[in-house]
């Protein structure tokens, strides 16, 4: 079995719950966002028969770790508008990427050379996601694809003030100002719309949101991203519960039950992941 399947069984398990994967296309020979209509056409799909899967409709749980966690991140926003649909009772985003906006947070820095996923690394990966070649790398790490007027408005939620200071200490340095490059903009526009970072989503969804479980490790480029939008959840009345996994990194769930190449902080990940899904 993959770890991934190895999960999914482990929480249908011990959750006594109805597990469903979304096999959705892969990038790049099916480009973005084939993989949001994917996830989202199976979601719909499952919700409006539930009887065949003997699933209650008011303990429905959304979830997906990494680029999952970001898929999943966006569905739950879309089906807020979804007034024929259960509502979902719970997301459970497990070291998610949210945002494309700025590649200099605290652990974007902190963690730029940490496996399995360097930072310049997420960059490449976005451009094969994009099904382009990959380009401006230098640039896009610099913010230089974003326009002044969206840094600008988005600050107030993308932004290191927003960061606990805890996670600053390990070796932060404020980035200068970068002047904006229309070239490369046009190269990545696309992370920029709330599909692919769903930081971006305005209020008046956010605070619709259901309750929520965010995990974030510390040697992860992502880490931030969870810590962000675990703070607009808040801000907006949105009850999180919140795991941070002091030694984890990202990635570190695909050893789980690897026997003895699996890491204990990946186990303790899936326990308390298990224990809040049972407190539903």
């Amino acid at each position: 079995l993959g770890a991934f399947e190895r999960i999914c069984r482990y929480i249908a398990k011990k959750c006594n719950s109805v597990v469903v994967s979304v096999g959705y296309r892969l990038a790049p020979e099916h480009p973005y966002p084939g993989q949001y209509f994917d996830c989202l056409n199976a979601t719909l799909y499952f919700m409006r028969n539930l009887e065949e899967y003997h699933v209650d409709p008011a303990l429905i749980i959304i979830s997906g770790d990494s680029c999952g966690a970001n898929f999943a991140t966006v569905i739950c926003q879309i089906l807020v508008n979804k007034r024929d649909l259960p509502k979902i009772r719970a997301q459970v985003l497990l070291y998610p990427g949210l945002q494309g906006l700025d590649f200099h947070l605290p652990s974007y820095q902190q963690n730029a050379r940490i496996p399995m996923l360097y930072r310049k690394l997420v960059i490449y990966f976005c451009f094969r996601y994009l099904n382009r070649k990959p380009s401006f790398l230098e640039d896009i790490l610099q913010n230089c694809h974003v326009p002044e007027i969206m840094k600008l408005k988005y600050k107030k939620w993308i932004s290191a003030d927003n960061i606990p200071d805890e996670f600053k200490i390990r070796g932060y340095i404020p980035q200068k100002s970068t002047s904006y490059k229309h070239e490369v903009h046009e190269a990545v526009k696309e992370l920029l719309a709330i599909t692919f970072s769903p930081l971006l989503a305005e209020d008046s969804i956010i605070c619709q949101l259901p309750e929520s479980y965010i995990v974030t490790c510390e040697f992860d480029v992502l880490r931030d991203d969870g810590l962000l939008y675990k703070k607009r959840l808040e801000d907006n009345g949105i009850q999180v519960t919140w795991y941070h996994s002091e030694s984890g990194f990202h990635g570190i769930l695909a050893f789980f039950g690897y026997g003895i190449f699996s890491f204990l902080s990946g186990k303790k990940i899936i326990d308390n992941t298990v224990n809040y899904i049972n407190s539903l």
